[in-house]
């Protein structure tokens, strides 16, 4: 069961770290993260109750973990220059210009915005979550998915 377990969270290890590096910013901060979830989620195995999702479980701890260093820190995180996550299948240079200046924007539009709004956004619009699975994953009701989403939506388009 154990071995089980573990397996299925090796397999949450690729979005993980994606939702990790788009909270963070950082890939270093973000692989951190990621491994103090999986430490934290290890350590405290017993306290995940079989049947629910593992994946919602992971993302808690992961959200709870960054919004703890944030509130901590109390230093907002940039977005790093290098951003090789990204792919560029643009050939026209002033495309390319364009294109990635309209990156940064939106990049520093998505880090500008409240702990609690980021979060939902990156789970519904990065991660593809319904709002159900999204409030589930967050512990919070639908309602306030929702109204949280609007206020992100809503911020992002007055920055535009």
């Amino acid at each position: 069961m154990r071995d089980q377990v573990r397996e299925q969270m090796i397999g949450y290890l690729p979005r993980l770290r994606r939702f990790a590096l788009t909270l963070t910013g950082h890939e270093a901060d973000a692989d951190d993260l990621v491994q103090s979830t999986y430490l934290k989620a290890i350590e405290n195995l017993e306290k995940w109750e079989l049947g629910t999702r593992l994946d919602s479980w992971l993302y808690r701890i992961a959200q709870n973990l960054w919004l703890n260093t944030v509130r901590h820190q109390k230093v907002k995180t940039a977005y790093a220059e290098d951003k090789s996550h990204f792919q560029d299948t643009v050939v026209d240079g002033e495309d390319a210009v364009v294109q990635k200046s309209e990156l940064k924007q939106v990049e520093k539009s998505v880090e500008a915005l409240p702990p609690d709004q980021k979060v939902v956004l990156l789970l519904v619009a990065v991660e593809g979550y319904g709002y159900q699975e999204a409030a589930e994953i967050l512990e919070i009701p639908i309602g306030t998915l929702t109204s949280r989403l609007a206020r992100a939506r809503q911020s992002l388009l007055e920055k535009r």
